[in-house]
């Protein structure tokens, strides 16, 4: 039983792991369209995402029969358990991509804007939370699942500055509030992205440590 049970819990690993594969190139694929007017990138991570979609759905059922058939429990419980999260989230993340890659194909036939913000800088900590995310789960690492929450309130400044700078352009540029608030949407989807990452390094630190720190006060969160 223990042994069919641990060939079963590989193949959900590498169901994982190819899913988590996808969803970082999508979002990379969104990121680059929304920094470079790419509307044809942008395109394609629209169409990818009922891949992602099909693949979550494989993920969970498998999950689910893994509960049904062996009743596993301690780490391999927390395993399962952590895993049908992170295809929660790395679904959701899927959503978050093509949702800039929608702002990204609007604000492609648009002038640029020329805002005052480091939006590569954002998304680049963005995409650096969810790869260590990703690390820390497949190589059960708690230590770097807590640098990714430590990395979260970086996302959530840059978010509120571009909040501020939107408000006044508005104001400035009445006639560009459309494309200005598609800006800002793109910024506030990539503080999402970060949301997710710092979920999926949530639920490391319980499949790790047996601890459930969500809803726990920030500092405890991050404390080793």
């Amino acid at each position: 039983m223990t042994l069919l049970l641990h060939k079963e819990i590989d193949r959900l690993k590498k169901m994982l792991l190819s899913l988590m594969a996808v969803v970082e190139e999508s979002l990379n694929k969104a990121v680059l369209s929304l920094e470079n007017r790419d509307l044809a990138l942008a395109q394609t991570v629209i169409a990818d995402d009922e891949r992602i979609d099909e693949m979550e759905v494989d993920i969970e059922e498998e999950a689910l029969k893994i509960l049904a058939l062996y009743q596993p429990v301690a780490i391999d419980l927390r395993f399962i358990v952590s895993a049908m999260r992170t295809n929660n989230e790395l679904e959701r993340i899927g959503d978050t991509a093509v949702n800039i890659a929608e702002r990204a194909t609007f604000l492609s036939g648009q002038p640029p804007l020329n805002l005052p913000i480091d939006l590569p800088a954002m998304a680049d900590k963005v995409q650096e939370m969810l790869r260590s995310s990703l690390d820390a789960f497949v190589n059960m690492d708690d230590d770097l699942a807590r640098e990714v929450l430590s990395m979260d309130d970086d996302v959530d400044e840059m978010n509120r500055r571009m909040f501020t700078i939107v408000y006044e352009k508005v104001r400035e540029m009445p006639e560009r509030a459309e494309a200005l608030i598609h800006s800002l949407s793109a910024t506030r989807h990539l503080e999402r992205v970060a949301d997710h990452a710092t979920n999926i390094a949530e639920d490391v630190i319980y499949l790790v440590m047996g601890e459930i720190i969500r809803h726990q006060p920030e500092d405890y969160s991050k404390k080793g």
